[in-house]
């Protein structure tokens, strides 16, 4: 059970698929069952702190896309096309 209990703390340096991974593993051993009372809560509380990393991750990566879905937003009302041009082209080449 130590190694749950160190785990619980060393959760800001994990990665979101680390996290997520780790998460997978512990609904299964909860499916499985077999396990005492308080390892069973150990794993639970394990799970609910991976659960907080993957949601700040994901959290994290709906803002970024947020974010860059505004940009383009912006560009767009700027006049700007696909390629970040400004202007009219127009087909008589001026």
């Amino acid at each position: 059970m130590a190694k749950t209990d160190e785990k619980v703390n060393d959760t800001s340096a994990l990665g979101y698929e680390q996290a997520r991974d780790e998460l997978v593993e512990v609904v299964r051993r909860l499916e499985a069952g077999g396990t005492s009372l308080e390892e069973s809560l150990a794993l639970w509380e394990r799970g609910e702190e991976l659960a907080k990393v993957c949601r700040r991750w994901l959290e994290g990566a709906r803002a970024r896309l947020d974010a860059a879905l505004a940009d383009s937003g912006t560009e767009d009302a700027e006049g700007r096309d696909a390629g970040g041009r400004t202007g009219d082209t127009g087909a008589d080449g001026d």
